[in-house]
């Protein structure tokens, strides 16, 4: 039976986890402090793993496009503000709609859990913070972002080194990015194991199990509508100020939206995303091979709104009142999560688990929301993949790129 339990995909092990964690914990209560052990163990791990994902990634991401050549640095400051745009917008959607809903309120969680204190820090100790008095103190406590000033710093100076010493610490901060993306793999494959047991205390506590389900379907509920006004007005809107046929640009985009709701993984779409942009939007090659393989590494429309209410969810359903401050910090830590996440397995796992921390809310929150995690990933994918096929015709258009899904002149 163990075998054939491994030999499921990883996503099926999830599933089988979230099933067993929730009926163990409803089952067999008093069994709770001999299993979450190992969930503190699982959520440990990814908690050591955040400053260095966060730090190769930026680094290297910061220090190529810096590198490039002179005429890719003007399309790429405007990509990437493009892109930033689209994702400040979706997690001002996502902020608005959660505030409103609120989805976590009323939520039944154990009473021990509640009482979780936080740490209130006014604006000048944050900003104070940004600069640690010493950098290994900082990385040890896992203090976000000074490690993501000190990694911004690193990527805008390595390319200004003189070449043997660019090209030195080129090769260690891919291959440090790359290290910790092979040890983050090992990790997830214990995730089934840690998620059950996190599933497993959650539930251990609740008293009204049909009640949680149903606060569950709120949240999904939440997410789906923030999503589809992202999908249906935001973007469409920024496509008629350019001058295009959105729904034309919509249909032209089936296939590689459809792979990627399909396969959960905007990665998954991109040869499809590429034939789709380029030959039925007739986007040039150059604008192309740009935006699009750039879109699907920095650009998470989808993920960006799904953290911001994820985290403001469990902050509701722990009972946690959010400062203005906080609800900032977490709209702003989504925006750099979402930018950071590609190539991390399970990002959105890893990225919520840095969020939380930056807003000083408890970790174990994540239990309550991984178990509907794998729907929403799949619209939030296709969502991401979408966002980067819009940016490429505004791109387009600023390059005075004539279009077959123009809007007729008047």
């Amino acid at each position: 039976m163990v075998n054939s339990f491994m030999k499921l995909k990883l996503h099926w092990q999830i599933l089988f986890a979230l099933i067993l964690g929730s009926a163990a914990g409803i089952l067999f209560p008093k069994g709770t402090p001999y299993i979450s052990w190992l969930g503190d163990m699982f959520m440990n791990a990814l908690s050591m793993l955040i400053v260095p994902i966060i730090f190769f990634s930026i680094v290297t991401g910061i220090s190529g496009i810096i590198d490039t050549g002179e005429d890719l640095k003007k399309l790429a400051l405007k990509t990437i503000g493009f892109y930033l745009l689209t994702m400040i917008i979706a997690i001002i959607t996502g902020l608005t709609l959660v505030l409103l809903i609120q989805p976590g309120s009323g939520i039944l969680l154990p009473e021990n859990v509640k009482e979780t204190a936080i740490e209130y820090r006014s604006i000048k100790d944050i900003a104070v913070g940004f600069v640690p008095k010493n950098i290994v103190d900082a990385l040890s406590k896992n203090y976000t972002f000074p490690v993501i000033l000190l990694a911004f710093w690193a990527g805008l100076n390595v390319p200004k080194l003189p070449a043997e010493e660019k090209n030195l610490l080129t090769r260690f901060f891919k291959a440090g990015f790359t290290l910790t993306i092979v040890v983050t793999k090992q990790v997830i494959v214990l995730s089934p194991i840690g998620i059950f047991a996190i599933v497993m205390k959650q539930f251990s506590g609740t008293s009204d199990f049909l009640l949680l389900i149903a606060d569950m379907l709120k949240y999904v509920l939440t997410v789906s509508i923030g999503l589809a006004v992202h999908t249906f007005v935001w973007l469409p809107l920024l496509l008629r100020y350019f001058h295009v046929n959105p729904w034309q640009h919509f249909r032209n985009m089936s296939t590689p939206l459809l792979t990627a709701f399909s396969t959960a993984s905007s990665g998954a779409a991109l040869p499809a995303t590429l034939d789709a942009v380029e030959h039925k939007d007739g986007i040039s090659p150059k604008v192309t091979n740009f935006t699009i393989p750039l879109g699907s590494a920095i650009n998470m429309d989808g993920a960006a709104l799904l953290e911001c209410v994820a985290v403001i969810f469990i902050a509701q359903a722990y009972g946690i009142t959010l400062t203005f401050l906080q609800t900032v910090l977490i709209a702003l830590t989504s925006l750099l999560c979402a930018v950071g996440a590609a190539g991390i397995p399970m990002a959105a796992l890893v990225m919520m688990s840095l969020i939380l921390n930056v807003a000083g809310l408890p970790l174990e929150g994540i239990g309550l929301v991984i178990g509907v995690d794998r729907i929403l990933d799949m619209m939030r994918s296709a969502v991401n993949v979408y966002g980067d096929t819009c940016v490429a015709v505004m791109i387009a258009k600023t390059e005075n790129e004539i279009l077959p899904i123009d809007l007729p002149k008047k």
